[in-house]
């Protein structure tokens, strides 16, 4: 079954924060009337798409990560997801095309802390050109792909966008390590 675009931007919404949104937060970030988005969400929460755990708060579902076309992880994928990268296929960070930063991140916990020492130009500039997704893709983790995809079209620059790209990737390397378990470390 397709999605009407308000219902797909409102799953979009709740997959990039993970955390239950309150139906006033959605309105504001989808930059829709209250009301039409309350009724979208109701719609969606029937589906089985998003569900309310707690009164006036709403989280995506798995089946709602299906309809956006993100399958399921299993155990098996997010330990191979969180694998350890050698040197030629951990992510190199450049400054801009033949600059190279001698700064590399080989899995994705390496990769949040990373961040925080990239320059602002250097992770502009892979966003940009969507290098970010395709080592997240190399990595087989679509739903990363998938968020940061959604974070690209949002057109966030400077320290806006360093700060959602860590944390969505820093969330996704929790989620994945506890998946896999594995004991999960965060500075």
């Amino acid at each position: 079954m397709s999605l009407s675009p308000i219902k797909q931007e409102i799953l979009e919404t709740t997959l990039l924060h993970e955390k239950p949104l309150k139906a006033m937060e959605i309105a504001k970030e989808t930059k829709k009337e209250f009301k039409p988005v309350m009724m979208h969400i109701l719609g969606l929460v029937r589906m089985g798409y998003v569900s309310s755990p707690e009164k006036g708060q709403y989280v995506i579902t798995e089946k709602g990560k299906e309809a956006l076309g993100i399958p399921e992880t299993s155990k098996e994928k997010a330990t191979a997801i969180l694998a350890y990268a050698s040197h030629d296929k951990a992510f190199h960070f450049y400054g801009d095309v033949g600059k190279p930063l001698n700064l590399h991140a080989h899995n994705l916990r390496d990769f949040a802390n990373k961040l925080e020492r990239a320059d602002i130009a250097s992770i502009e500039f892979h966003t940009k050109r969507g290098d970010f997704e395709a080592w997240f893709n190399g990595l087989g983790d679509v739903e990363l792909v998938k968020k940061v995809a959604l974070l690209k079209q949002r057109n966030l620059v400077g320290e806006d966008l360093r700060k959602q790209l860590r944390e969505i990737v820093e969330l996704r390397y929790v989620m994945l390590a506890k998946l896999a378990g594995q004991p999960v470390y965060t500075e």
